[in-house]
This record gives structure tokens, C-alpha cells and sequence, in this order.
């Protein structure tokens, strides 16, 4: 199961994320807040967008949101922003 290992802040909605099997990308968050819902509104505020943590692998806020680290992986995948260690 992949997990999230690190998480570290770029500028914007920009979070560099790190999994456990090596691999690591930029995701743009930015997309999640065009959703405008109660759970992203809160992270229109670059100073709460910056107080996400890593919880058993996914990246959450302290409002509750959260995302898993498969559903980021396969974001990041399938954009073609993931990296993925040399075999």
C-alpha cells in the first residue's frame, strides 16, 4: 500500500509530495479548490493551506480533509508529475 512520506510546501497550491516507494511529484491542489466546497474553502487561506500533515500516509488539513495517498499517486501518474525512482 502506497503511503505519502513527506509533504513539503512549494508556493501556491503547490505541495511536493514524496511516497513510500520512492516516487515523488508537484501536485497542484488547485484543482480541488475550484470545487469551492466547505471542506476547500477553508484552503484558499495560504496560511491554513500550509498547516496540512501527513496522518497514516494521506495529506490532511486540520478541518478534516484529506486525501489518500493512492488517489494523489494516480493524480500525479496519470498528469505525467510522477517520478519514479530509476529500477
Amino acid at each position: 500500500m502506497i503511503k505519502v512520506i513527506q509533504a513539503v510546501y512549494q508556493s501556491g497550491a503547490d505541495i511536493k509530495l514524496r511516497f513510500s516507494d520512492g516516487s515523488f511529484g508537484v501536485m497542484d491542489f488547485s484543482v480541488f479548490l475550484e470545487q469551492k466546497t466547505s471542506l476547500t474553502e477553508p484552503l484558499e487561506d495560504t496560511a491554513f493551506f500550509q498547516r496540512f500533515f501527513i496522518e497514516l500516509g494521506a495529506v490532511c488539513w486540520p478541518n478534516g480533509l484529506e486525501f489518500s495517498a493512492g488517489s494523489l499517486y494516480k493524480k500525479l501518474e496519470s498528469s505525467g508529475k510522477l517520478v519514479k525512482p530509476a529500477a
